[in-house]
């Protein structure tokens, strides 16, 4: 609702330059539902075209399509879209191919591109409003308009291909969601290449696991576990608090903070080579007061010798580095 009311606030009412409704569409009373659910289509639809409709132009019908675009036609026949054909809630029945495109009369008058609006040749923001006509406030795409995506100008259609079969719409295969994120997410996918890294490339795991890619509560996109932990609790359970012991940065800053969440050249995907010098980026020059409180841990006590073998991998000794219930310094 809050995108329909900016747009109201824009301007004079986009429905004065509205295409006209599908032909054989009932009416509806004021302030029911399915009214509307019919008042956002056109809002959206009018707001979309921004002068890609032609004025004057008509609903033809999804056959008067099928006889130049057959491919498509067919090809749509196993879309998940294919049911805003039957769809009496928005409108559009008998009238699939023009909820995105809009009135096509006069592009098949003259079989010109000019004369009917192609969502994939739109501003992004645009095409995905035309999305947004049936998929607004869907729990699936929670966020998305104030996604990452959406900022940096990334369309719908850019990951979704809408003409296609439900499995090319939306990937469903692991390799395949994989696939479609590393043709823009390079860097990313060549961290997965790396010796120690989550298990994508093997096709145990997808980007999605991790990440939505139509919003998220939190950033990069990161899926949330038990309400409002990080997705990394999905798996990594047994790093899950509460603990009587808590070690700070696992609260406060997340798991990035020592691990490189898509691949490493260092054992445990650390964001150091060494263990000791991941803890001293914390454990070292730390201010008195701050020792005292316990409040950022403490330097090392003398007796740790850094230059000998034994003491060099913290983690020998503390090994309940993301918290424990029995001991203040992370002890067995």
């Amino acid at each position: 609702m809050r995108a329909t009311t900016s747009i109201l606030r824009a301007g004079p009412s986009p429905l004065a330059s509205a295409p006209p409704p599908p032909p054989g569409t009932r009416p509806a009373r004021a302030g029911h539902p399915r009214a509307l659910a019919m008042a956002a289509a056109l809002i959206f639809s009018a707001a979309v075209s921004n002068g890609q409709t032609p004025q004057g132009a008509t609903y033809a019908g999804s056959e008067a399509c099928q006889m130049c675009h057959e491919d498509i036609f067919k090809a749509f026949q196993k879309n998940p879209h294919v049911a805003v054909e039957k769809d009496k809630k928005r409108g559009f029945e008998t009238h699939a191919c023009e909820s995105c495109h809009g009135p096509a009369s006069k592009h098949i008058e003259s079989t010109s591109a000019a004369d009917i609006r192609n969502p994939a040749k739109l501003p992004a923001a645009e095409t995905d409003r035309t999305c947004l006509t049936c998929h607004l406030n869907e729990p699936t795409h929670v966020g998305r308009i104030q996604s990452s995506h959406a900022r940096d100008q990334v369309a719908c259609v850019s990951c979704h291909s809408i003409h296609k079969s439900a499995e090319e719409l939306v990937p469903r295969q692991r390799a395949a969601i994989n696939k479609e994120c590393a043709n823009c997410h390079l860097s990313e996918w060549a961290s997965f290449q790396k010796p120690y890294k989550h298990k994508l490339p093997e096709g145990a795991m997808s980007c999605v696991d991790c990440h939505n890619p139509h919003g998220s509560v939190l950033p990069h996109g990161i899926r949330t576990a038990s309400a409002n932990e990080p997705g990394c609790m999905n798996c990594h359970g047994d790093k899950r608090g509460p603990f009587v012991f808590e070690h700070a940065p696992v609260r406060l800053e997340g798991c990035a903070t020592c691990h490189e969440p898509h691949g490493s050249a260092n054992p445990k995907m650390l964001v150091r080579q060494e263990v000791r010098l991941l803890c001293l980026e914390c454990h070292a020059n730390t201010p008195a007061t701050a020792v005292a409180s316990k409040t950022l841990g403490g330097v090392p006590p003398a007796f740790h010798d850094l230059r000998s073998p034994q003491f060099q991998n913290c983690t020998v000794c503390h090994v309940k580095v993301h918290g424990s219930n029995v001991s203040q310094e992370l002890l067995r």
